[in-house]
C-alpha cells in the first residue's frame, strides 16, 4: 500500500499498485477551539466572545480565525490527495450555522465546493458539533442531533452536547458518520463513561437498522484511547485481532500508548482526545488484504509546522487562540487527524 502512486481522477484519488486501481478516501476531525461569531446568541453564555468581552472578539480577531481554520482544514488529508483533501470533516466548538456559513464561504474551503451540516444544541456555552463534506464525494441522506441523556436524577436539568449522526453514500457504500464532543475534564470519568455507552448504543441501533452501516465515531472525547469511556463503554479496541462483532477499532491507542504522539498537550505531556474509530465491517478487508469494498487505509496526525508554537515557554504545542490571556492569532489547541479508506475500482 505504501508503493502506491496517487493522481487525481474525478474528485477523488485513483492509486494504482500492479494491476489494480484503487480510490482513496480522506475522512478528519477537528476542534476548532472557539470558533465564534462576535454577535450574542439569546440564551447562550457567549459574551466572552463579543466585541466587550474578555476577549475583545471583533471582526479583525474573528476574520483571522476564519481564514486560519479554512487553511488548516483545506490542508487535511492533502499529503495523500492533493487538491483534494478529506471528503468528510468532523467539528466541534462552532457557535453556529453563520460561523459554518462564513467558514465554508472562505477561499480554499468554497474552492472544493464544501458543504456542511449543523443542528443547534443544547449547551450552555452554545458551543456545538458539525460536519463538513464535499458533496462531490459524500452525498448525504439524513441527519440528526441525539441527545446525551443525563443517567443521574441529579444532573437532568444540566443540557449538554448531543451525537451529531449524519447517514449517507461514500464510494457507493451506506456510510454513518457520529460525532461527538464528549463531557469535558471539570466532569468526573462517570460523564465520559455515560457518552461512551449512549454512542455505543446509538452504533448498535443503526447496525440493527441496516447491518450493512459502515460507521465511523469521531469527535473530542475529553478522554485517551485507554480510558473507560474508549476502551470499555464504547468497546472501542487497540488491536483489530481482538476487535468482536459488537466492538469497534481504535487505531489510535497506539499511537499515543506505543509512540507517545498526542492532538493536545497539557502540562508537558501529550493527550490524545481527538479520536476516529470503526466498526468491524471497516477493517475487514484491511485484515483479508480485500479491497473490493470500502475499508481501512492508514490514519496520522495532520501535523503542521504552522499550527504549533515556535517559541516561548509553549514551543512544540499547539498554536491556539489565546494563550495566558494573550490573543495569539492561532488555530486550535487540539491538533487534527485523519484516516484514509480505500476501494478497488
Amino acid at each position: 500500500m505504501k508503493k502506491f502512486l496517487i493522481f487525481l481522477f474525478c474528485m477523488a484519488a485513483v492509486a494504482t499498485y500492479g494491476q489494480k486501481k484503487f480510490h482513496v478516501y480522506g475522512v478528519g476531525f477537528y476542534n476548532q477551539e472557539n470558533l465564534f461569531d462576535t454577535c450574542h446568541d439569546e440564551g447562550k453564555n457567549d459574551y466572552e466572545y463579543l466585541p466587550t468581552g474578555a476577549n475583545r472578539w471583533g471582526e479583525m480577531k474573528y476574520k483571522n480565525k476564519l481564514r486560519n481554520m479554512a487553511r488548516a482544514l483545506a490542508d487535511m488529508g492533502t499529503e495523500m490527495l492533493p487538491n483534494i483533501g478529506c471528503a468528510i470533516i468532523g467539528l466541534c466548538e462552532v457557535e453556529n450555522s453563520k460561523v459554518l456559513d462564513d467558514l465554508v464561504a472562505q477561499e480554499p474551503l468554497r474552492a472544493r465546493g464544501y458543504k456542511y451540516v449543523h443542528l443547534e444544541g443544547p449547551d450552555v456555552r452554545g458551543v456545538d458539533c458539525a460536519m463538513l463534506y464535499n458533496p462531490a464525494i459524500f452525498e448525504v441522506r439524513d441527519y440528526k442531533l441525539v441527545p446525551y441523556v443525563q443517567e443521574l436524577e441529579k444532573d437532568s436539568a444540566y443540557h449538554t452536547r448531543g451525537f451529531l449522526t449524519v447517514s449517507g453514500t461514500l464510494a457507493d457504500e451506506h456510510v454513518t458518520v457520529i460525532v461527538c464532543h464528549w463531557p469535558s475534564r471539570f466532569s468526573t470519568s462517570f460523564y465520559r463513561e455515560s457518552a461512551g455507552r449512549q454512542v455505543r448504543a446509538l452504533k448498535d441501533s443503526l447496525q440493527r437498522e441496516d447491518p450493512d452501516v459502515k460507521i465511523m465515531v469521531m469527535g473530542d472525547m475529553n478522554d485517551d484511547p485507554m480510558d473507560k469511556s474508549m476502551r470499555i463503554a464504547l468497546g472501542a479496541k487497540a488491536e483489530m485481532s481482538e476487535v468482536g462483532p459488537d466492538d469497534m477499532y481504535n487505531p489510535w491507542y497506539n499511537t499515543l500508548a506505543k509512540k507517545g504522539q498526542g492532538t493536545l498537550s497539557y502540562q508537558g505531556s501529550w493527550n490524545l482526545f481527538d479520536q476516529i474509530v470503526l466498526t468491524p465491517n471497516l477493517i475487514a478487508g484491511t485484515q483479508n488484504k480485500d479491497y473490493s469494498k470500502l475499508t481501512f487505509m492508514k490514519h496520522n496526525i495532520q501535523l503542521r509546522d504552522y499550527l504549533m508554537q515556535d517559541e516561548g515557554k509553549y514551543k512544540r504545542t499547539p498554536k491556539r487562540t489565546h494563550g495566558g490571556g494573550v490573543w495569539l492569532n492561532g488555530y486550535s489547541d487540539h491538533l487534527p487527524v485523519a484516516i484514509f479508506l480505500v476501494k478497488e475500482k
